[in-house]
């Protein structure tokens, strides 16, 4: 009769205890974040990437750092909300990246190309900006971007209303 007592108990201890969390080997799939369509029409035309948005001060503090590669088209965006002279570092960023300077009026104020690795000399513009662009190093080069191109996100960079989305940032054309 003991038996069957410590046996029950250890059943209903068991049974009331919480699952325990598997662990986490990698195997797990992250979260896919939202992708939001940025558009920039140079000389030669119109660009368009599907950048992820850093809009959290964590997010934004941790930018591309560890990320060891970035495809053609993709990117991270950094809105200023209010606009504000932005300043950023390559600590912890594993591959070269073009840094694109977007004033309130959507034109590219500054573009800094190729940032080194791991480098923690300040890039900035100088001037209250919209937001900022991240791009793969040289992307911005090969596709002939300039200071002085026109930048649009959301719903104002692709035509045919297909994106909904509250990030919009609009431009009147000059």
């Amino acid at each position: 009769m003991i038996r069957f007592a410590a046996i029950l108990a250890l059943g209903l201890l068991a049974a009331c205890s919480s699952p325990q969390a598997a662990p986490d080997n990698g195997a797990q799939a992250q979260a896919v974040p939202a992708l939001l369509p940025v558009v920039i029409r140079t000389a030669k035309g119109a660009h368009r990437f599907d950048v992820e948005v850093a809009d959290t001060p964590q997010a934004q503090e941790k930018g591309l750092m560890f990320r060891k590669e970035l495809g053609p088209n993709s990117g991270m965006l950094f809105p200023m909300d209010p606009p504000r002279t932005a300043s950023f570092w390559m600590k912890d960023t594993l591959i070269p990246l073009d840094m694109i300077f977007i004033r309130t009026d959507g034109t590219i104020a500054f573009l800094q190309a190729d940032t080194e690795p791991y480098s923690r000399v300040p890039v900035s513009a100088g001037v209250p900006v919209a937001a900022v662009l991240e791009l793969a190093g040289g992307r911005a080069a090969a596709l002939g971007i300039k200071e002085g191109d026109r930048v649009a996100w959301g719903g104002c960079a692709v035509s045919g209303g297909k994106v909904t989305t509250e990030r919009n940032f609009c431009p009147s054309a000059p």
